[in-house]
């Protein structure tokens, strides 16, 4: 799905959610989605909030997602992200804008449900990684 141009739209908050839904970074993400998906969290939450504490949630997950995850699950493209990969490949840029590197992190998190942080250099290994799951579409 391409990035919607309007913020106010609802096809623009659909395209945030399924960016943040995509967004595993590591074994802390993992942990809060199986919390909010079973009612943990939201029960921790009200305890919490009664007491008018903070649970330490934010902190374990930011060092949980330090832990890097076991399973080396390669996840498939969206179309919208086959679609742009196939362009970008066609056109094989000597030099990538910022925008491509966006793309290209984002398309790393959906694969391999990681996320490179702001790309700045070096992203041979990151491409060379996709083309190699992109190929087996092929």
């Amino acid at each position: 799905m391409e990035q919607p141009k309007d913020k106010r739209t609802k096809a623009y908050k659909e395209w945030v959610k399924a960016q943040k839904e995509a967004e595993s970074v590591g074994l802390g993400d993992v942990v809060e989605k199986v919390t909010k998906a079973t009612g943990v969290k939201k029960a921790v939450d009200t305890v919490f909030d009664a007491m008018g504490k903070d649970c330490g949630c934010a902190d374990r997950k930011k060092k949980l997602n330090k832990i890097r995850l076991p399973w080396g699950v390669v996840n498939c493209f969206t179309e919208d992200q086959y679609n742009w990969w196939t362009k970008f490949r066609e056109e094989n840029p000597a030099q990538i804008t910022h925008l491509q590197r966006e793309e290209i992190r984002r398309i790393t998190i959906t694969l391999f449900a990681r996320d490179i942080g702001k790309p700045k250099c070096c992203m041979e290994q990151h491409i060379n990684r996709i083309n190699k799951v992109y190929e087996k579409y092929q």
